[in-house]
């Protein structure tokens, strides 16, 4: 039915089940058909039937809604504009601290440049257009991630991305007509915050967490450069997944408590390896393990290829099972001596010397999901009536909102200092001073995701325990913030490790 210009008259007209019309937003549309389908039940729509139902509709649902179902639109009223912003893939949020403030046109940064605002435009695109819609499907079917996604993000150069400022970057083209030589943490920082926007935590792990936090340690650590090299560019390219395999259940920080084995032949050409692993993300459709190992002599990591001996089963999380979560069994596995990654017995160094990336790419995300949650509360206040007025007008909703944004814009302001000096030292320097403000930075972002989920659920009531609908955003990010607060060393390790390094360089003169 083409669209008509209609009075309030006629629609009002229109207010039985058998002719059921009603208007939103100064728009009109027809749902006698759709009434037995709704599901809230044709009650509901009855009880509206002819009226404007504005106020009632936003009251339970969002703009995204009308979007679906904008097939039932038949007409728009006449003399009359819609208000409703319509948000197109690439669009910035004009809800207040809905983006970060060097976003904002009202706003100045001294850190961010033309490169990088490039970069954050062709991502936002990027992520609406191809990353959400499937984000949304993984995360409510439990897949894996597509291979189709894969190739797409390797031909654009973004799995590249996520492995931070290198060599691996030199020569490529990314998003944004952005030069491989010019990607720098503040980059680094935008890629992790706008590819968290796609709301859904498992699939956020399931979107190469596992290769994020690997490979580094292969182009860094492999001493063989054919087989760096060949494995390099089968991860790079997405034709194969490869994933970091340290936790046990005997250990998880404790790398000393690790049973996992690594024994050579006679003849010195193999590991044989035996033990397992546990919670090891992308575990289930990875090609290759990068695997923490007691050797004769110590500790040290190794580059296990899926084959014979080595098996995989899902573990179940309190995210959906798009992240592969997995528990890896290695039985007699044989492998070359090659896939050795740093010296035998001195891994320990392998694996710490990427933990100050992950755990910044773990603050950027926590941040961006803290900051969502924000937003979604400031919508809900603004649209939901309780007790005859907003909830917005409310005293004890605007203190909720008041600690989460200045949870978030504190969180976010020390992630972009911390980015800043990144920028401007060494690999070595970084090991040796943002360790600990790293550490602390991700422990405070984790308690502070903690609170701002627990304000978030009380906002929403009812609404912010359920999967489904307005509160969606919300249960998610109450039920899988505690990732965070675990994964990458837990809060409590984290906050000391900063103090203690404080420590080091404490002043015996100011005793």
């Amino acid at each position: 039915m083409p669209h008509e210009t209609l009075t309030r008259a006629t629609v009002a007209s229109h207010n039985t089940p058998d002719s059921l019309w009603c208007i939103i937003d100064h728009r009109v549309y027809d749902l006698t058909d759709f009434a037995d389908a709704h599901p809230g039940g044709s009650v509901v729509l009855e009880q509206v039937a002819g009226t404007d139902a504005t106020e009632a509709f936003y009251n339970l649902h969002r703009q995204a809604i009308l979007q679906k179902y904008a097939h039932l639109r038949i007409g728009v009223l006449d003399g009359e504009t819609p208000e409703a912003i319509v948000p197109q893939p690439g669009d910035l949020c004009p809800v207040p601290y809905a983006e970060p403030l060097w976003l904002r046109p009202e706003f100045k940064s001294p850190y961010y440049n033309d490169s990088h605002r490039r970069l954050q435009k062709a991502l936002r695109v990027f992520v609406d257009t191809h990353v959400y819609p499937e984000a949304q499907a993984r995360e409510s079917d439990g897949k894996y991630i597509s291979q189709a996604l894969v190739d797409r993000m390797a031909a654009e150069n973004m799995l590249r991305m996520l492995l931070g400022p290198g060599k691996h970057l030199h020569g490529k083209v990314l998003p944004g007509g952005v030069k491989g030589e010019e990607f720098d943490y503040l980059h680094d920082l935008i890629q992790a915050q706008e590819f968290n926007r796609v709301n859904a935590r498992g699939f956020q792990d399931g979107n190469m967490a596992g290769m994020a936090i690997s490979l580094p340690a292969i182009l860094q650590w492999m001493g063989d450069e054919g087989v760096k090299q060949r494995v390099a560019e089968e991860v790079l390219s997405g034709r194969k997944k490869v994933c970091l395999a340290i936790t046990e259940a005997f250990a998880g920080s404790d790398v000393a408590g690790l049973r996992t084995t690594a024994r050579k032949t006679e003849d010195g050409r193999f590991y044989v390896v035996n033990g397992t692993k546990k919670w090891i993300t992308n575990g289930m459709w990875c090609d290759y393990f990068v695997t923490g190992c007691k050797t004769e002599k110590g500790f040290s990591v190794i580059l296990v290829p899926r084959g014979e001996g080595v098996e995989t089963s899902l573990i179940k999380t309190s995210y959906s099972t798009t992240a592969g979560t997995a528990f890896v069994e290695f039985n007699n596995v044989k492998v070359p001596v090659e896939n050795l990654l740093g010296e035998e017995h001195k891994g320990f160094g392998v694996i710490m010397s990427n933990f100050n990336h992950e755990r910044f790419m773990m603050v950027c995300a926590v941040v961006r999901a803290s900051r969502t949650v924000v937003e979604e509360c400031l919508k809900w206040s603004n649209q939901r009536i309780v007790f005859g007025k907003k909830l917005i007008e409310q005293p004890v909703i605007r203190q909720k909102l008041a600690r989460m944004i200045s949870h978030v814009e504190a969180n976010q302001a020390w992630l972009e200092q911390i980015a800043y000096q990144m920028n401007n030292m060494s690999y070595a320097q970084q090991a040796k001073l943002l360790g600990g403000p790293i550490g602390l930075l991700k422990s405070y972002s984790t308690r502070s995701a903690h609170e701002i989920a627990d304000d978030a659920v009380n906002i929403f009531g009812g609404r912010g325990l359920t999967q489904t609908g307005m509160g969606k955003v919300i249960e998610m990010f109450n039920r899988g913030n505690k990732f965070d607060a675990i994964l990458g060393g837990t809060e409590e390790i984290l906050a000391d490790l900063g103090v203690r390094q404080a420590m080091k360089g404490f002043p015996k003169s100011m005793l």
